[in-house]
């Protein structure tokens, strides 16, 4: 979800936690401290980067932005999720279909 919230545009960490809400249809809400723990392994990871900072109010926001690296595994597991959901998918409607086949049958 870190991810997707970068493939746009740079963000800083409160913008993240706002944009995975978003994302989530509010199913996922991020602590600070776990974004930024999570940002850090992703940084480690080369999958984010610093993209800049500024002060607001007194206060340093830090940006990150996704990487080439980080577009490519947000990419491949975008379509991993779309497979895994296809797949359920498939059953649900063949479930549904023998359970009216017996019904009716």
């Amino acid at each position: 979800m870190i991810l997707a919230a970068l493939a746009e545009e740079p963000m800083h960490g409160y913008g993240v936690i706002q944009e995975v809400v978003a994302l989530s249809d509010g199913r996922v809400t991020l602590r600070p401290g776990t974004l930024y723990g999570a940002l850090d392994r992703l940084v480690e990871q080369g999958l984010v980067t610093g993209d800049h900072e500024e002060i607001v109010d007194g206060r340093l926001r830090r940006y990150y932005r996704l990487t080439d690296e980080g577009a490519c595994v947000l990419a491949a597991e975008a379509q991993r999720l779309t497979s895994n959901a296809d797949a359920a998918v498939e059953r649900l409607r063949r479930r549904s279909g023998s359970r009216t086949r017996l019904a009716h049958g």
